[in-house]
C-alpha cells in the first residue's frame, strides 16, 4: 500500500537527480513484515531511477520474535536494493551485553528476552532475573560471526541531498556534524518537541506513532511494527515523498 503525502515545510527537501531512497522504520524482529516490504519495493524497481537505495533506521531486534532472522537477512544483504543499515539503541544494548552481563537487567524489560530466545538461548531463568552471565555466554556461543560483523558495522547517520537520517533524532542547537552518539540513539522529547530548523530535514524512527509523523523539520516512520503489524518506509525522490506500508493483511 502506498500513500502520497504533501509536505509544506518551508525547507528545501530535495535529493540528487536519479536517486530514490526508501527510509525504513523500526523492524523490531518482524521478519515477516520485512519480507513483505522487500517484495513491495522490488515490484517498484522497474520504474525506479538510475540509483535506488534503502536506509534502515535501526532497531532490527527485540520485542518481535524473529530478531535473529532479521539480522540474518540483512547481514547477507538479502534485499532488492543496496542499503545502509543505521544503528538503533537496541543494537547498541545488544552489543553492550556481549561485554557486560549486567546490561541484561534493563534489556530484558524492553525486548531482550525475545531476542535471546530467537538465538536459542534458554530464557526461563532470565525472566526471573537470574543467570545473566550464563545467558551472555550462551548468546556469544550462538551468535554467528556475520551477525556480529553486521551489527558492528551499522552506522549512526547518513545524509543525502537535503535529508539527514538517524535512529532517534538530534539534539537542538547542535550542528548535525557534531551530534553525539547518545542523542542519535536515544533522544526523544527534547527532539520531538523542538519546532526550529536544522540544516536538513531529519528522517528518524525510535518513537512509535500510529501513523507517520510529518513535521516541518522531521519525518518519523516508526509505526510500531512489532505491535501494529505495520512497517513503514518513506520514499524520497527529487522533491517528492510518499509512504509505502507493509502489513500482514
Amino acid at each position: 500500500m502506498t500513500q502520497f503525502l504533501a509536505l509544506e515545510t518551508g525547507l528545501p527537501t530535495v535529493l540528487p537527480p536519479d536517486l530514490r531512497i526508501y527510509a525504513v522504520g523500526d523492524i523490531h524482529g518482524r521478519a515477516d513484515l520485512l519480507d513483505t516490504l522487500a517484495r513491495r519495493i522490488e515490484a517498484e524497481l522497474d520504474a525506479a531511477p538510475v540509483e535506488t537505495l534503502t536506509i534502515f533506521l535501526g532497531d532490527y531486534i527485540d520485542r518481535g520474535l524473529q530478531s535473529s532472522t532479521v539480522v540474518e537477512w540483512l547481514s547477507r544483504r538479502d534485499f532488492p536494493t543496496p542499503f545502509i543499515a543505521l544503528r538503533g539503541n537496541h543494537e547498541e544494548i545488544f552489543m553492550r551485553f556481549l561485554e557486560d552481563e549486567s546490561v541484561l537487567e534493563g534489556w530484558r524489560k524492553f525486548g531482550g528476552v525475545e531476542t535471546l530466545h530467537s538465538y536459542g538461548v534458554d530464557v526461563s531463568s532470565i525472566m526471573r532475573g537470574r543467570n545473566y552471565e550464563e545467558a551472555r555466554r550462551a548468546l556469544t556461543s550462538r551468535l554467528p560471526d556475520h551477525h556480529l560483523q553486521f551489527l558492528q558495522e551499522t552506522r549512526l547517520t547518513a545524509s543525502f541531498g537535503d535529508y539527514f537520517f538517524c535512529h532517534a533524532g538530534v539534539k537542538p542547537g547542535v550542528p548535525l556534524a557534531q551530534q553525539k552518539a547518545e542523542d542519535l540513539l536515544w533522544i526523544r522529547e527534547e527532539f520531538l518537541s523542538f519546532e526550529g530548523r536544522w540544516e536538513k530535514m531529519i528522517v528518524h524512527g525510535h518513537t512509535p506513532v500510529s501513523e507517520p509523523d510529518i513535521q516541518p523539520n522531521r519525518i518519523n516512520v516508526d509505526t510500531g511494527a512489532f505491535a501494529t503489524s505495520v512497517l513503514t518506509a518513506v520514499v524520497l525522490e527529487g522533491d517528492s515523498r510518499r509512504m509505502l506500508f507493509a502489513d500482514r493483511f
